[in-house]
């Protein structure tokens, strides 16, 4: 292995570490994500697969109507911001 493929996995591997520590946590003002859930449940979502705090809201996906679709949620309300099919 040459000095610059080294460098470059060694890289690699701190950048992968370093990943997790970036995730988004929620806020101390944020809804609990059981009432996040609940709001969305209320809007007509039937099952949520995934929803995690991510770029300042909730963020997830789940099933609507039949189809699978991604959703962000406002952190403190629980007011649905976007929501589209999951592609």
């Amino acid at each position: 292995m040459t000095g610059t493929n080294t460098f470059a996995l060694a890289f690699a591997l701190m950048l992968g570490m370093a990943l997790p520590a970036l995730a988004d946590q929620p806020g101390a003002d944020w809804m609990p994500l059981e009432e996040v859930a609940g709001k969305l449940k209320a809007a007509g979502y039937t099952a949520i697969h995934q929803i995690e705090a991510d770029d300042g809201r909730w963020e997830g996906e789940g099933v609507k109507n039949g189809t699978r679709m991604e959703f962000s949620a406002d952190p403190r309300t629980g007011a649905i911001l976007t929501e589209h099919p999951d592609n």
